[in-house]
C-alpha cells in the first residue's frame, strides 16, 4: 500500500470488551456498506474469533491459532492472544502482502476484545500505525453493552475505560453504546438516554452512588474519577441498534467524518455528500447555488469569483 500517488484507502478498527457485539457489527456494517455500494473488505484480527459469521476477505488465524499458541507454550487465552498481537507486530510484511490486493475496498478491521489491547498494551496501537504509513485511513470504533448504563458504577467504569481507549489507541474514535434493543430488559435507567450518550453531569450520578451503602465509603474515589473524565471532556457515545437502518446511518455517518472517507472522490462522492454527513441530514447544494446566482449582484459574484481564484 505505499505510493504517495496511490489512492488512500479507508476503514473502521472495530474494538471493545468481549461480548460487546464486535462481530455482529461487522456482519451488519458490512451488508449496509454492500447495500451502499461501496466494495467491502472485512478482516479477522481476533485469532480466537471461530465460525465467523461474514465472508472473511483476511484471516489472522493464517498466520497465527490461538490454539497452537496456548499449547506450544503453555500460556491461557489473554496471554496467547497477547502473543498472537506481537507475532502479528513482528510480521506486519504478511498482512500487507494480504491487504495490497484488496486496495479500493473498505476495510473494516475485527479486533480481538482483550481490553488491555486498548488500553496499555503497545501492539495493537503499533499496527494501527504501521496502517497509517500504508495510506490506510481507520477510525476506531469502540463498542460499549448498553447494559452498563444500568448501573452507575459500571457506567463510570465504562467511561474511564473509554477514555483510557481513546487515549491509548491514537485514532479518531466513535464510541457506541450497543444492542440498544435489548436496553430495556437490562433494567430502567436512572436517567433519560442522552445523560449517558451526552455524558452530562457526573455528580447526578455520584449522587446516585452514594444511596449504596458499599459505595458510599468510596465517594472520594468516585469524584476522583467523575473529575478526570470530566476534566478531558471527550468521551460521547452514539446509540446503535444494528437491526435499525437509521440507526447505522448516524454510526456511519461520524465514522465517515472522522477518517475523512464523506471528503474523498471514491464512488462519485459529491459535495452534497459531504454536507449531509456533515450536518447529519440530507442537503441538496445545487439549489442553494441556484438561489444565489440568481439573487446575488453581479459585484457581489465578482468578489465571490476573485475568492474562488485565491
Amino acid at each position: 500500500m505505499a505510493g504517495a500517488a496511490r489512492t488512500p484507502a479507508f476503514g473502521q478498527a472495530v474494538i471493545g470488551p468481549p461480548g460487546s457485539g464486535k462481530t455482529t457489527y461487522c456482519l451488519g456494517m458490512s451488508e449496509f456498506l454492500r447495500a451502499m455500494g461501496r466494495r467491502v473488505a472485512v478482516v479477522n484480527l481476533d485469532p480466537a474469533n471461530e465460525g465467523l459469521p461474514y465472508e472473511c476477505a483476511v484471516d489472522v488465524s493464517e498466520l497465527v491459532g490461538l490454539g497452537d499458541v496456548m499449547d506450544a507454550l503453555r500460556l491461557g487465552p489473554n496471554g496467547g492472544l497477547l502473543y498472537c498481537m506481537e507475532y502479528l507486530e513482528a510480521n506486519l510484511d504478511w498482512l500487507r502482502a494480504k491487504l495490497d490486493p484488496l486496495r479500493g475496498h473498505y476495510f473494516l478491521f475485527d479486533c480481538p476484545g482483550q481490553v488491555e489491547l486498548c488500553t496499555h498494551h503497545g501492539s495493537l496501537r503499533s499496527i494501527f500505525s504501521q496502517m497509517a504509513q500504508w495510506d490506510l485511513r481507520l477510525t476506531a470504533v469502540h463498542l460499549v453493552d448498553s447494559h452498563y448504563c444500568t448501573d452507575p458504577a459500571k457506567f463510570i467504569s465504562v467511561l474511564c475505560t473509554s477514555l483510557a481507549t481513546m487515549l491509548h489507541v491514537e485514532l479518531p474514535h466513535v464510541n457506541l453504546l450497543s444492542k440498544m434493543d435489548l436496553i430495556e430488559h437490562y433494567g430502567k435507567l436512572a436517567f433519560n438516554l442522552d445523560y449517558y450518550t451526552e455524558v452530562l453531569d457526573l455528580s447526578y450520578l455520584l449522587d446516585h452512588l452514594a444511596s449504596d451503602p458499599f459505595f458510599r465509603h468510596y465517594r472520594q474515589l468516585n469524584e476522583k474519577l467523575v473529575q478526570l473524565i470530566e476534566d478531558y471532556s471527550l468521551v460521547s457515545f452514539i446509540p446503535l441498534n444494528i437491526q435499525d437502518k437509521e440507526s447505522v446511518q448516524r454510526v456511519l455517518q461520524a465514522v465517515d467524518k472522522a477518517n475523512g472517507y464523506c471528503f474523498g472522490v471514491q464512488e462519485q462522492r459529491s459535495l452534497e455528500a459531504m454536507m449531509s454527513a456533515a450536518m447529519g441530514a440530507d442537503f441538496h447544494f445545487s439549489s442553494t447555488l441556484g438561489i444565489q446566482e440568481k439573487y446575488l449582484a453581479p459585484s457581489d459574484q465578482s468578489v465571490e469569483q476573485e475568492a474562488m481564484d485565491l
